[in-house]
């Protein structure tokens, strides 16, 4: 990748912007990442609410964030594999199949944490 030339203060300010105009694109385009913003607005105050000390809140709210972030990720490696085509082919099934069971992990973590931090003593 090219060097932007953008250093400091610049870079960072782009990057924000760059990181804004990605989380704008996912909350458009992806249906799935909308029902998980929204499901972090309600599980995060829960979160903090329900953690019994810093220890569980962190890892009560961190395992609701990780959701989305995963999603992020499993919609960009979408995005590249539809980029070069709709011909079927074993590689792309396979990139977007990983990309799929990264986020039944992270649904699958989720639930195993707050399990164990609500419901475990």
């Amino acid at each position: 990748m090219a060097d932007s030339g953008s250093k400091g203060l610049t870079r960072i300010i782009k990057a924000t912007g760059y990181s804004w105009q990605g989380l704008r694109a996912a909350y458009r385009h992806e249906a799935a990442f909308r029902q998980e913003i929204w499901l972090c607005i309600v599980m995060i105050p829960l979160g903090l609410f329900l953690g019994d000390n810093g220890t569980e809140k962190a890892l009560l709210v961190s395992s609701v964030l990780l959701l989305p972030l995963v999603e992020i990720l499993n919609s960009a490696v979408e995005a590249v594999v539809d980029r070069f085509g709709d011909e079927q082919h074993e590689l792309s099934g396979r990139a977007k199949d990983m990309g799929s069971a990264a986020v039944a992990l992270a649904i699958i973590l989720m639930a195993v944490v707050w399990l164990l931090v609500l419901f475990v003593e």
